[in-house]
């Protein structure tokens, strides 16, 4: 009599899977491969028509990185600024690439000493580096998404 209880409840225990809905089954799946994805890297990274895709990923964002500072030299190559006191300071410009490849200044990290120096500065960087270029943008997925990213500006009046 114990043996048949016994065997009755492994396979009353071993079989409640079967008694779930298709739906909550599917529901568990979705939910377990969206936690194994990592949302904070993506799979290929923002390219310019100068770089290859089919590059390794490690490349595609050396690429990314060389032609972005390549696009925000270009654009203060002629901006000249009069200060009266030696700067040297690093500023931070956070960046946004959409989903359909505009490149847009989100923010600029406020620097108090840069601000006495030079009043209209952060308004310039943004004039400047909005709108740089349009790229291919990144993908998780084989879906195209928005990334953000930094950007040091280094000002230094030696």
């Amino acid at each position: 009599m114990q043996r048949l209880s016994l065997l009755f409840f492994c396979v009353l225990v071993t079989s409640c899977k079967y008694f779930q809905s298709k739906n909550t089954q599917t529901e568990n799946s979705v939910s377990e491969a969206l936690m194994a994805i990592d949302w904070n890297d993506v799979d290929t990274y923002p390219l310019f028509d100068v770089c290859d895709e089919n590059t390794p990923k490690a490349e595609q964002k050396n690429c990314f990185q060389e032609n972005m500072i390549g696009y925000f030299s270009e654009a203060f190559s002629d901006a000249e600024f009069e200060v009266e006191a030696d700067l040297n300071d690093t500023l931070y410009v956070d960046f946004l690439i959409d989903e359909h490849g505009f490149i847009s200044v989100l923010e600029i990290a406020e620097n108090e000493r840069i601000n006495q120096l030079i009043p209209d500065f952060n308004d310039e960087v943004s004039a400047r580096l909005n709108d740089l270029t349009t790229v291919a943008p990144a993908l998780k997925r084989g879906i195209p998404v928005s990334m953000k990213f930094r950007l040091p500006l280094v000002l230094n009046t030696d």
